[in-house]
C-alpha cells in the first residue's frame, strides 16, 4: 500500500483550490481511493492512478506526490 497527496499548481474549475488539495492510497493489485479536501468534501475509488489522472491531472496542473516508495 502506497499513500500520496495530489497538489494542484492551478485551479481550472475554481472548485478545489490549490496546494494540497486531496489524499490517497494506492493499494496493492493497483486500486486507488482518494479523499478529497475543502468545501465539497468527497471520496472516490478508481480502477488505477492513471485513470484518476486522466480526469483530475489538468493536463499536468494536478500532480501526484507519492509519500511511500
Amino acid at each position: 500500500m502506497r499513500r500520496f497527496q495530489l497538489n494542484r499548481m492551478e485551479d481550472v474549475s475554481g472548485v478545489s483550490g490549490i496546494g494540497t488539495v486531496a489524499e490517497g492510497v494506492q493499494f496493492e493489485d493497483g486500486k486507488v481511493v482518494i479523499s478529497w479536501f475543502g468545501k465539497h468534501h468527497s471520496v472516490e475509488v478508481w480502477s488505477t492512478i492513471e485513470d484518476a489522472e486522466k480526469i483530475h491531472g489538468h493536463c499536468g496542473r494536478t500532480i501526484v506526490e507519492w509519500l511511500d516508495k
